[in-house]
């Protein structure tokens, strides 16, 4: 049996791969950092994930290799930390990485002093030299040499990183009614006229993006914002990203066509792709853009839901050490599968002998001028035959703020499906979290097998509000909208910075580290400070709270200030910001009964302000003794209205 470290106890499924390594890992805290002061050596911290492929491959080649473990024994006290866990570690040293490096990824490669201040970084370093790097052992070797003759050099330079990573306070700005316009121009610049998408390989689905330009097409009339959502959806469902087997979509695309991914799905691109194709129905009413959604949905109800009603983190891109074995077929093999229908059915999903990717294929639509649904039956018998064949890697944690983005998605497909049964798995799992990952009216960032981890981060709050509001507009059940309130007002007391707006990642409740950043960019996910914004957005309208209206207006002039130069790099914010400046309607329905919620609810236009009142008020009375709607839209309320057809779309 092979001697353990300091990783098993852990509960993170990435630090358990690791539990096993000759290395002595530690977890971050403390005792690493105690016993890299009590032994002056440094610090050597590795950050990344369970399903990261080359975070697989920098293990096998050098945390299982004895050797290297040696170097790193005897010479550095080497920590392991899960980027997912621990957001603002990952936040502080991607930071220094970029500093370093130009560029980030994982695994992150930091070395650092005992106090945490970092004085070298990179991402992937092989073992022996190749791609133009050079070993990490002659690296490690290198670095131990210089603490040893010149420490005070190495102090010096992380002193130096440190005092060029803190943020410098940020003035205010005006709210700008141009800076939606700056960024569809570069949408449109930017985009993949042929085969969709934005930019050169690699393509990342970075669907928010897609939920702006569909805004922007609402509020403006720019039909050309539609057709480049159309486009990048259609090529994406139609491309290897999406895998036509089992369903669901991978991280990004490798080439510019969408059709090699990088094989490892996340549930956070399938929440986000979700709300995508689900609001591209709704703006279009074509039903390949519902059945998309839905084919996202039985992806996660049946390999990413866990019996407990939460969603697992991840799907691995490797099997048995080789990346997408799982999912790539040979012709001859569907043939046998199949029978009459093999080729056929091969001819239909562009499956060659030759291959498609390193001599096998990835099943895919591109050569397909239409789409049907006559291979179902085969791909049935194909999902069940690649489950015998190996195994995928399940990142079984389940996150609070990725699990927050998911029951949006079903909320969202609930009301553009009208099926109960996305509601209630949406339900199902904010009372998963409600009962397993918030104690005593505090988020917690993640559980697995019963075990929770660590105090909340913004994300965590930011996007569990933003699901409770999107189960209100859903529902109309009042309790979602009060709870929305309450979080979002212990998120202000939290992470909120008094000084300079915005939100900290980190509230007062965590860890405190070498500096406390904030987060502004809508990047893979959207940034919780984006999130804040719409919440802050949505919440001031539905309640009339002053504090809420005023923090709204001072998190837009905040954000406004952090997209200068780029706003399409804020995507999110974005529609914060439009549902500010161009609110769609609002709606105070005055209720005779109860039971007449049951005929509006889930059936109300998206992006409709709708507030509840269970009584009449000296200003919203009810008229003709029934139900009564009191709508304003485009700065202008029209007469009381008892039709129900006037706030329902179905």
């Amino acid at each position: 049996m092979k001697k353990l470290n300091h990783l098993s106890n852990s509960s993170s499924p990435y630090l358990l791969q690791h539990a096993e390594n000759p290395v002595d890992w530690f977890q971050w805290g403390p005792e690493a950092f105690e016993q890299a002061r009590k032994e002056d050596k440094p610090v050597f911290v590795s950050i990344g994930y369970s399903t990261c492929h080359w975070c697989h491959v920098m293990a096998h080649e050098s945390f299982e290799d004895e050797e290297t473990a040696n170097i790193l024994n005897n010479n550095f006290i080497s920590i392991k930390v899960d980027k997912e866990e621990r957001p603002d570690i990952d936040s502080i040293y991607m930071s220094v990485c970029i500093a370093f490096t130009e560029s980030g990824g994982w695994p992150t490669s930091i070395f650092m002093t005992p106090e945490q201040k970092p004085f070298f970084a990179g991402t992937y370093f092989p073992k022996t030299a190749r791609y133009g790097m050079s070993s990490f052992n002659d690296l490690l070797l290198s670095i131990s040499d210089k603490w040893k003759s010149n420490k005070a050099e190495l102090i010096y330079s992380a002193e130096k990183v440190i005092e060029h990573l803190k943020q410098k306070p940020s003035q205010s700005s005006e709210v700008s009614d141009d800076i939606t316009n700056y960024a569809y121009i570069y949408y449109k610049k930017s985009f993949d006229k042929e085969y969709g998408g934005f930019g050169n390989a690699p393509k990342f689905p970075t669907p928010h993006n897609l939920l702006f330009l569909m805004d922007y097409y609402e509020t403006d009339n720019e039909k050309f914002a539609l057709d480049m959502v159309e486009k990048t959806l259609l090529q994406m469902y139609k491309g290897g990203i999406f895998d036509h087997i089992g369903f669901g979509f991978s991280r990004y695309s490798t080439d510019r066509y969408f059709l090699v991914p990088h094989f490892e799905k996340m549930l956070y691109d399938n929440a986000l792709l979700m709300i995508a194709y689900s609001k591209a129905y709704y703006y279009t009413n074509k039903n390949l853009y519902k059945l998309v959604a839905e084919k996202i949905a039985t992806y996660i109800l049946r390999e990413m839901t866990a019996p407990n009603g939460g969603f697992y983190s991840a799907q691995d891109a490797d099997s048995d050490g080789v990346e997408g074995k799982y999912y790539v077929f040979n012709y001859n093999e569907i043939v046998k599968l199949l029978g009459d229908k093999g080729e056929e059915f091969n001819k239909y999903y562009s499956i060659t002998k030759e291959g498609n990717f390193e001599g096998k294929n990835i099943p895919n639509l591109l050569g397909c001028s239409s789409i049907d649904d006559k291979y179902n039956d085969c791909l049935e018998i194909l999902y069940e035959y690649r489950k015998t064949r190996t195994s995928l890697h399940l990142d079984d944690k389940q996150l609070t703020s990725w699990n927050s983005l998911m029951i949006t998605a079903f909320t969202i497909l609930y009301r553009i499906t009208q099926d109960n049964q996305y509601l209630k798995v949406a339900q199902n799992a904010i009372m998963f979290i409600d009962k397993t990952l918030c104690l005593d009216n505090n988020l917690y960032v993640s559980c697995r097998n019963g075990v929770i981890t660590g105090a909340g981060f913004l994300d965590d709050y930011a996007f569990y509000i933003f699901a409770l509001i999107n189960l209100y507009e859903a529902t109309l059940d009042n309790n979602y909208l009060e709870k929305a309130r309450a979080f979002c007002e212990k998120a202000i007391i939290e992470f909120y910075d008094y000084n300079n707006g915005g939100f900290y990642l980190y509230g007062n409740q965590n860890e405190q580290l070498i500096i406390k950043p904030k987060e502004t960019y809508d990047g893979a996910i959207p940034s919780g400070n984006s999130v804040m914004a719409y919440n802050l957005v949505r919440l001031s309208k539905m309640t009339g709270d002053n504090n809420l209206i005023e923090k709204a207006r001072d998190q837009l002039e905040f954000m406004s200030t952090q997209l200068k130069g780029y706003p399409a790099g804020y995507s999110f914010f974005l529609l914060a910001l439009t549902d500010y400046q161009n609110p769609k309607e609002d709606i105070v329905c005055v209720l005779k009964d109860i039971s007449d919620i049951e005929k509006i609810k889930g059936k109300t236009r998206l992006g409709s302000n709708m507030v509840i009142l269970t009584q009449p008020t000296d200003e919203y009375k009810l008229l003709n003794e029934e139900t009564t709607f009191y709508i304003c839209k485009n700065h202008a309320c029209l007469h009381p209205t008892n039709d129900f057809t006037k706030v329902i779309l179905y």
